[in-house]
């Protein structure tokens, strides 16, 4: 199946939450440290307890590629965990010139098998291509993040008039021939996304900063659903899986995905 069938499976399901597996060693309940692999069988309880109501998964790589090898063993050995018809996505930010960007695509989706991958774009069209070579996957290209930095360059003015982040915009546009192109639009950023559906049109949407980084959920989703915009994930990593760090994480992190689809379904009205 590909990427782009995942999505639209999970979001034609009323399903947007996309489960961030951010997984830090020093932050898992405490019963956990007599398993041999505890990052894993944390990871593997909650994509147990999770699965049926998650939208996608997300892997934010550095919490795997700081532990070294067996850091990487417990990324792959959680893929494994994770059901077919559901993405995966590697947030790694990746983004470089020729050989080493088609090492990075080669590494991420040909032996980790991932489904999607976060992109910067800032070195160009020629440092993405080879993961937009991979038509079977998406990859969601940074266009508006919601930390406060992203005003340094994101938000600075062209001489066109257009913001650095709405030519990104334009330019994916440019780059998606082969409809394997989302974008990441930060929940912080909510004027802006108003602003710029038109713009996005029908590029799929990950949204990070939800919860923890000051997004709402439920604005961000009735914007959404109002301009009738129905492709997008929004992504809560701490948010579900260290709700609870005691005996029971996996059951509160099920009970916290569940209460968040409820408030998407508020507003499944809209989509009509």
């Amino acid at each position: 199946m590909k990427a782009i069938q995942k999505i639209n499976s999970a979001n034609n399901s009323g399903k947007y939450i996309c489960v961030g597996l951010d997984t830090d060693p020093k932050k898992l309940p405490n019963h956990l440290t007599s398993f041999k692999k505890p990052v894993v069988e944390f990871n593997k309880k909650i994509i147990e307890s999770t699965k049926e109501s998650a939208a996608a998964y997300k892997l934010n790589l550095a919490f795997y590629e700081s532990e070294g090898t067996i850091g990487l063993e417990n990324l792959k050995e959680t893929l494994s965990f994770i059901p077919d018809n559901i993405l995966t996505i590697a947030d790694g930010k990746r983004g470089d010139i020729g050989n080493t960007s088609n090492l990075y695509a080669r590494s991420i989706f040909d032996h980790f098998k991932f489904d999607a991958a976060t992109l910067n774009p800032y070195m160009g069209q020629d440092s993405l291509e080879p993961f937009l070579n991979y038509t079977d996957k998406i990859n969601f290209i940074l266009v508006l993040t919601s930390n406060s930095g992203s005003a340094d360059f994101q938000k600075q003015k062209l001489y066109n008039g257009d913001f650095l982040y709405q030519e990104v915009t334009k330019k994916i546009h440019s780059w998606n021939k082969n409809s394997n192109c989302g974008i990441v639009f930060g929940a912080t950023n909510l004027a802006e996304l108003k602003e710029n559906i038109e713009l996005i049109n029908d590029l799929p949407i990950l949204i990070p900063g939800v919860g923890t980084q000051g997004g709402s959920l439920e604005d961000v989703t009735n914007l959404l659903f109002s301009k009738k915009k129905f492709s997008f994930l929004i992504n809560v990593s701490r948010g579900i899986i260290q709700k609870s760090i005691g005996e029971d994480f996996a059951e509160v992190a099920k009970n916290e995905l569940l209460s968040l689809n409820k408030i998407l379904a508020k507003h499944s009205h809209l989509k009509k």
